[in-house]
């Protein structure tokens, strides 16, 4: 009889185990499933944050030169709106995977036709290019901005 027992009391310390086991899970995926769930939408904000940014740093760029050409600094003007240029149709050119969407892809394509003349004015020193960034950078906004990012 002392052996039966034995194994009932090792069954039952199988069992206990096991229950303590599951329990133990459960109370982990019970703090496990929200802290993912927050890790996740932590990370959308941020994939939106950073679009807004480059979004924001390519304005920048562009208003730099604009502020730069105003200021007769034709050479410094020239080098951020190539760099503006650069950006925006590396960004356009990406397609599905740009922080554009299609309908401001759309609008900043006719932007993107001005670069060489662009950068040949201000090449030039010629005393429009200020007017024309500017005419440029407003295009650019008002593409950006009338629309809605994805």
């Amino acid at each position: 009889m002392s052996e039966e027992r034995a194994e009932t009391i090792k069954d039952d310390r199988g069992r206990r185990w096991l229950i303590y086991a599951g329990i133990l899970a459960l109370v982990f995926l019970l703090g496990f499933v929200p802290t993912c769930m927050m890790a996740r939408r932590r990370g959308i904000e941020r994939d939106t944050a950073q679009t807004a940014l480059r979004i924001s740093n390519m304005q920048n760029s562009l208003g730099n030169a604009m502020v730069d050409a105003r200021a007769g600094n034709y050479e410094l003007a020239r080098q951020a709106t190539s760099d503006f240029f650069t950006k925006l149709g590396a960004e356009v050119e990406q397609g599905r995977n740009s922080i554009f969407n299609s309908t401001q892809e759309t609008k900043l394509r006719s932007v993107l036709e001005q670069r060489d003349a662009t950068i040949t004015m201000l090449a030039r020193n010629d005393p429009y290019s200020p007017d024309h960034l500017t005419k440029l950078y407003n295009q650019y906004r008002e593409a950006v901005v009338a629309t809605p990012a994805p």
